[in-house]
């Protein structure tokens, strides 16, 4: 059974012209085009996130060097651009869709950017791309109540199964924000396995409900992507995050704390 940890990289928007809103966690056709060939020139193995954590829950072996290529959100360039590469290398990924963001029938208007409609995540999906949950409408799901929870959970795996026909097994916190209780609302909606962020390396120890990922931002270069799909210097790369991290993170416990004093008045 491999205890090795794992990187998982998580992208989001792959596009010439971001707007405003998706820039900083957007990276060009370019880039990624030059880091999916090194991940090929180091000979690493993609795999997608069910086939990672089906292995760590079994104990069967993962391939070796394994990496996981995520995309969050749905963004119409995850098709346009991202696929041809993908397809180029034979890579798998994972891509985990907020179905109120899809363009078609369930479309809520709050996407960020252009995004995917729903033949093109078809498309995605006959090409080796597992397709996963990410919520319906984006929401930070640990500061929403039980009924909202579920709805949010239960819906993009509804309207998933319902445009492919078959149901997601992974799933992705939008933000990144869990708990213990959106965790458990996971599993029970029928989720075996989830992402977070936490920019580290994934490791069989921190669960099937949290396992962690390294972001790839439009700023990351390709000497600091080297060393974060070869699991160096992680910690200093995103040292400042996790500082910000902490602080928004006290800032959202007392938010907590505040709705629940009012809900006990009422």
């Amino acid at each position: 059974m491999t205890e090795a940890p794992v990187p998982i990289l998580m992208y989001h928007s792959v596009t010439t012209a971001p707007n405003d809103a998706t820039r900083g966690l957007s990276v060009t056709p370019e880039s990624f085009a030059e880091q999916m060939s090194l991940i090929d020139d180091l000979g690493l193995t993609p795999i997608d996130t069910g086939d990672l954590a089906a292995a760590w829950r079994s104990g069967r072996p993962l391939p070796p060097r394994p990496v996981l290529v995520t995309f969050d959100d749905g963004y119409e360039g995850v098709h346009r651009h991202a696929l041809p590469v993908l397809a180029k290398h034979g890579f798998a990924a994972t891509l985990f869709v907020s179905t109120g963001w899809i363009r078609g029938a369930y479309d809520t208007g709050g996407a960020l950017d252009t995004m995917l409609d729903w033949d093109q995540v078809r498309e995605l999906a006959a090409a080796d791309v597992e397709i996963g949950g990410h919520s319906h409408t984006h929401p930070q799901l640990d500061q929403l109540d039980d009924e909202r929870l579920r709805h949010e959970l239960a819906h993009c795996r509804d309207i998933v199964t319902d445009e492919l026909g078959t149901a997601p097994v992974s799933f992705a916190y939008p933000y990144g924000y869990s708990s213990r209780r959106v965790r458990e609302a996971v599993r029970e909606t029928g989720y075996a396995q989830a992402l977070a962020v936490g920019n580290a390396l994934a490791r069989r120890r921190q669960g099937p409900y949290a396992l962690r990922r390294v972001t790839v931002r439009r700023s990351t270069g390709i000497e600091e992507f080297e060393r974060l799909v070869e699991g160096r210097s992680i910690a200093r790369n995103f040292a400042r995050d996790r500082a910000l991290t902490k602080g928004y993170a006290m800032v959202r416990r007392a938010r907590q704390v505040r709705r629940k004093a009012i809900r006990s008045r009422v």
